[in-house]
């Protein structure tokens, strides 16, 4: 196992500068639209009251291609309304957003100035490729790139599912332990979902499809009722196994942003209202095949760094594509389940990997802003037995 983190000492996000989209289900009402297209939408719609041309960096996060997504990053941003901008682009699975705000926090740190932070991802309807023959008489290969990352990690040849059963398993968690936190997670977000302050950081995404027709997405898509009997009834996706349909995640589409500057011109952004300060991200890496632990060395690495205990923690939000991510980092890190994910997280609400990271931070921000400030940890797992977090501060 491997950890490490970088100490931020001056980055910060104007809590009125970050912003997701709601998800659509999987072939739902983004099926058919570009992410770079939904990415452009919904910042210009975030962004429309903010000084973009003080910007002079854009990270863009993506990790399922999409048609011109070779040129990227310099056609979101001329599409924003930045054209002599461009930047990185960014893919490290669900990684991706503390990827991106770390490269921007960064880029910060060697002296340049604000990075509009762009995530967005579609999963469904992702591409096959078709890889050429090595020589003469040789057969063609087709891999489906979504499909196939999900399927199998060419390190360990097993699935992502298959790392959830093997820490669960290991760990001594039970069926019922996941189908509670399934239902719990649920009730979290059916709660939460009339609060002002959650839709302070939703966009709404109007495009137009490809046949010319408006498509309008407000609320989420495909988040399925969760009940004690209803969870309970679910098949196991492999025999004896503890996860079901009801306590893994399901593919989505969307978009999430960030503008992230020094401190002082977020405060000047942010107008008297909550500014969000990036003190922290780490990373981690640990045995093969065993995915869901990553969360727990990420977190450490990123609250160690700024000195900080998780005691020290006002809420935390995670990326959970399965149950047992939740039940380890809470057993591992000394927390109770109630006390995270608060407001929702994408066990319910879906991942379209690229933008999930970030979406979790703005409820994370959310949170700590109806509770009138204070010190947020975000963590997740990601491809590769890999994991990373982000420890930000909310003041007023």
């Amino acid at each position: 196992m491997s950890a490490w983190a970088v100490r931020h000492p001056d980055a910060a996000i104007p809590a009125n500068a970050l912003w997701s989209t709601p998800f659509a289900r999987w072939r739902g009402a983004l099926a058919r639209v570009s992410s770079l297209d939904v990415a452009v939408a919904a910042t210009r719609a975030a962004t429309s009251r903010l000084p973009l041309d003080e910007v002079d960096g854009l990270v863009l996060g993506w990790t399922v291609p999409q048609p011109e997504i070779f040129y990227g990053a310099p056609t979101v941003a001329r599409r924003v309304g930045l054209s002599g901008v461009s930047g990185p682009m960014i893919g490290q699975a669900c990684a991706t957003s503390v990827a991106c705000l770390h490269a921007a926090a960064t880029s910060l740190h060697a002296g340049g100035g604000a990075q509009l932070v762009v995530t967005a991802d579609r999963v469904s309807n992702g591409p096959m490729l078709t890889w050429g023959s090595s020589g003469p008489g040789g057969a063609e290969r087709e891999e489906s790139w979504v499909r196939a990352a999900f399927a199998r990690d060419p390190g360990t040849d097993r699935g992502m599912l298959a790392t959830a059963e093997t820490v669960a398993r290991d760990a001594g968690f039970r069926r019922s332990d996941a189908d509670a936190l399934a239902v719990l997670r649920y009730e979290q977000y059916r709660a939460s979902s009339s609060y002002e302050a959650r839709r302070r950081h939703t966009v709404p995404v109007e495009v137009i499809d490809p046949d010319g027709v408006p498509v309008r997405l407000t609320d989420d898509e495909g988040v399925r009722t969760r009940s004690t009997e209803g969870v309970a009834a679910e098949r196991s996706v492999v025999r004896d196994g503890v996860h079901t349909a009801a306590t893994q995640t399901h593919p989505a589409d969307g978009a999430a942003g960030a503008l992230v500057t020094r401190t002082a011109h977020a405060r000047s952004l942010a107008s008297g209202g909550p500014v969000v300060t990036v003190l922290a991200s780490g990373f981690a890496r640990v045995g093969s095949g065993r995915m869901p632990e990553a969360l727990v060395p990420a977190a450490r690495a990123a609250l160690d760094s700024v000195d900080l205990r998780i005691e020290d923690v006002d809420a935390i939000t995670t990326h959970n594509p399965f149950a047992v991510n939740d039940l380890y980092f809470a057993r591992e890190m000394g927390v109770t389940l109630e006390s995270m994910n608060r407001v929702g997280s994408s066990l319910v609400f879906g991942h379209p990997q690229g933008p999930t990271g970030l979406r979790s931070i703005a409820e994370l921000v959310t949170v700590l802003c109806l509770r009138g400030g204070g010190v947020g940890l975000f963590s997740g797992c990601a491809a590769g037995d890999s994991g990373a977090a982000i420890v930000v501060r909310v003041d007023y």
